[in-house]
């Protein structure tokens, strides 16, 4: 049985949003969050040596990195689902999303949520953070001008894998003045295999 080493308010949620979707059976091991510090316990390094969130076990696999981890489900339990077909031009924008969601859109949010927390010494970088997420979510809304999904007009893993960085942008209204944002937002909250994973996985709040 596929076990994932799930942290509150992370980006686990995303793994269990996908196992979800593929109707893959699956235990949760949870953790939760320091209440002051809002960082991960100690135990998860037990299960990996960063000592962060999620890690899934497949009996002798045991893999970290979310967008890793959708791969390897896609690929080991898909049967063609949620990828595109190998060669296609829906086949390089998922590629390209999914690495897009963790390497250019994570980072500038990353660093409004660090930066934030120097007071009046932060002030000479927001000009340059708040232009980065601006361009990217710019980048992201105009991509969704002529077609539903990220890699096209069918639903696939990197809609999962970059879900998470529009949450996290929401978190703060930055989306406000990107209706195809949040409208894509929206359906992807709304969609079944995505209220069952939140229902499984417990609190989930990135404005947290």
């Amino acid at each position: 049985m596929i076990k994932v080493h799930h942290l509150n308010n992370s980006r686990s949620q995303r793994i269990l949003w996908m196992l979800e979707e593929l109707g893959v059976d699956y235990e949760i091991i949870k953790y939760f969050r320091d209440k002051e510090t809002n960082l991960a316990p100690d135990a998860l390094r037990d299960v990996h040596p960063l000592g962060k969130s999620p890690v899934m076990e497949d009996n002798a696999v045991k893999i970290a990195e979310s967008g890793a981890i959708l791969e390897y489900l896609t690929d080991t339990y898909g049967k063609g689902k949620l990828k595109p077909t190998a060669g296609t031009p829906q086949a390089l924008q998922y590629t390209e999303w999914m690495h897009y969601a963790e390497g250019s859109a994570m980072l500038p949010l990353l660093l409004a949520l660090y930066v934030g927390r120097l007071g009046k010494a932060a002030d000479p970088l927001w000009p340059r953070i708040f232009g980065e997420i601006t361009n990217n979510l710019t980048y992201m809304n105009n991509a969704l001008s002529d077609q539903p999904y990220f890699a096209g007009t069918e639903f696939t893993a990197c809609d999962v894998q970059i879900t998470f960085a529009l949450e996290a942008a929401n978190s703060t209204n930055a989306l406000a003045d990107f209706s195809n944002l949040k409208d894509y937002l929206e359906r992807m909250q709304a969609r079944p295999a995505y209220k069952r994973a939140i229902e499984l996985g417990g609190e989930y709040s990135l404005g947290a």
